[in-house]
Formats: C-alpha cells, structure tokens, sequence
C-alpha cells in the first residue's frame, strides 16, 4: 500500500505540474516528459522507481487530464462562496485527483480516496488545506452516492420489469 500512497502523491505533483503548464499556455496535453516521472527520480545510484507505482500515477494522471472538464465541473458544483480560479494550486490538484478517482475509479473505495487526499493535503497544502479538501470531497462522495442509488433503485429492468408490469388476471369461470 505505501507504493499507492507514493504513486498518488506523484500523481498529485505531476497534476500541479500540469496545472501550471496549462495556465500559462492554455494547452491542454501533458507536456512532454511529465508522465516519465525523471523530475521524480531517487537519488540512488540505480536511479529507478517501481513500477507498479508509476503505472498507478499514469493512471490518475492521464484519466484526471482526460476528464478535466466533468472533474472541475463537480468540484465547481460543490465549492460554496468559492471560484475554482481562486483556489489554491495544490488544494486543486489533490481535489482534482481525488475527484477522478471518486467518479470513474470504482473500484477504490470513497473513504481511502478522501483519506488519502487528506492526508497529502496535510504534507503539501496549508494548515487549513485537510479541511477544505476534506469537505469538498465529502459532499461530493454523497452525491455521487445519491446518484449511484437513485440509478439503482429506477424503473426495474430485465425478468423483475416484466413480472412487476404483467401481474396475472383472475379470472371468474362460468
């Protein structure tokens, strides 16, 4: 699990890196050399990282870049008396990272995803940034809830659709 918690914080630099890159050049492709994480590299003589960890930072990398859109529009959807344009730099690449992974990564669990982001905005951000992260992410780990159940209990589909809509009929004999 510590090769999780190193790929999502590499993930998170790159996502900053990103961040900076787009706002000056308005270009939304990831500049060339970001996802090779040599920026990254330990100062060890055989200068290489697991890969399972960088394969895990691609992933949130690339799929958060992809998504931009639908990730900022939620987070947007959800700052209270807040522009996303105003927000901290690295509160906005943990956001935008964690919001990735709570909308399209189903398989991980909300509670390690905002744990997680928590915990990398307490190292990285400012004194307040766990908590701001930590309140974003919450309300948008229960609508996403909201609409996860309200897509599961809908209108029945396959054999239950068609035992709820065609109940038997009594018939009297004469």
């Amino acid at each position: 699990m510590a090769s999780r918690r190193k790929g999502r914080i590499l993930a998170f630099q790159a996502l900053y890196s990103w961040d900076t890159h787009y706002s000056q050049t308005g270009e939304a492709s990831l500049p060339e050399g970001l996802l090779d994480f040599s920026w990254a590299l330990p100062d060890t003589p055989e200068k290489k990282m697991d890969e399972g960890m960088t394969a895990f930072s691609r992933l949130l990398v690339t799929g958060t870049v992809e998504n931009i859109g639908e990730v900022d529009k939620m987070i947007r959807e959800h700052l209270d008396h807040w522009e996303i344009t105003r927000l901290n730099r690295v509160d906005l690449a943990v956001l935008r990272m964690s919001v990735y992974t709570l909308m399209f990564q189903n398989d991980m669990p909300p509670s390690i995803v905002i744990d997680e982001a928590v915990e990398i905005s307490r190292e990285f951000g400012t004194d307040e940034s766990y908590r701001f992260v930590n309140g974003v992410l919450d309300s948008i780990r229960k609508t996403l809830a909201r609409e996860t159940h309200k897509d599961s209990v809908s209108e029945p589909t396959g054999r239950n659709r068609r035992q709820s809509n065609h109940l038997p009929i009594l018939r009297e004999s004469k």
